[in-house]
């Protein structure tokens, strides 16, 4: 069962909440900048990381599956957010140039169907990036944070769930190596640049990059043989044409004249 759209909100509210958000939020920046004048779509509860590309984007979308429910998002302008189911987005082929998913799979009852929606409305060439909580992360057990409920994934299964969907991975980071402790959220920024170096794989969340790839496939020629009829009998040469024929000439005895009959 997921969480609610009002537990979630809530989390990111709190000092721990934001600490997460600005360590996961550094990590998209780093992958797409500012996505200038490209389509973004953020999927499952990604509202928190994708406000800074309101302004440059050419479209950003909030899509919230309607297990979760939905916000308005963002408070100060024009809503962005539309409820989705998870086996049917409502959005036409390869409209999106990037996506992001967070809180999106752990908790999903079809993760491989989902994830193909998601191939289905990327752009040739698109770009998708997954964030989940990591197995070996101290958060994957904080179940006070939406990080602790549903299943976490390790890299290697996480590539390989996305392979099965016809999506190729093509790089993959970590994030947020603060305990999942509200009064240590301050020294979030300390923890991060000493646990990336120290122990990376106690992060809490594995972000993963994954492309859509499309080819044409060309069919490969086969040599076949080719079994050719052969009469039995051969035509005979047919008699040649009077007007062809030689005319018969007479020999006379030697010494004699030759004439026509």
């Amino acid at each position: 069962m997921r969480r609610d759209v009002l537990e979630l909100r809530q989390f990111y509210a709190s000092d721990l909440g934001r600490a997460a958000r600005a360590m996961v939020k550094r990590k998209v920046v780093e992958a797409w900048g500012d996505a200038h004048g490209l389509d973004v779509l953020a999927l499952g509860y990604a509202t928190p990381f994708v406000s800074h590309l309101t302004s440059s984007a050419r479209r950003v979308v909030a899509a919230m599956p309607a297990s979760q429910g939905v916000e308005v998002w963002p408070a100060d302008g024009r809503n962005l957010t539309t409820l989705v189911a998870e086996d049917a987005f409502p959005f036409t082929n390869a409209l999106f140039d990037r996506i992001l998913l967070a809180h999106a799979i752990e908790e999903c009852s079809d993760p491989v169907g989902f994830l193909r929606e998601v191939w289905r409305v990327l752009a040739p060439s698109g770009r998708v990036i997954v964030a989940v909580a990591a197995r070996n992360g101290m958060w994957a057990d904080a179940e006070k944070t939406p990080f602790g409920h549903g299943r976490p994934y390790s890299r290697g299964q996480l590539a390989e769930l996305l392979r099965e969907a016809e999506l190729e991975p093509s790089g993959w980071t970590r994030a947020l190596y603060v305990p999942p402790l509200g009064w240590m959220s301050g020294w979030a920024e300390g923890f991060e640049q000493v646990g990336s170096r120290i122990w990376p794989g106690f992060a809490g969340v594995l972000l993963m990059e994954a492309v859509k790839q499309s080819f044409a496939v060309k069919p490969k020629g086969v040599r076949v043989r080719a079994r050719v009829a052969r009469p039995v009998l051969a035509p005979a040469p047919g008699a040649a044409p009077a007007s062809r024929r030689p005319e018969p000439v007479l020999v006379a005895p030697l010494g004699g004249a030759k004439r026509k009959p």
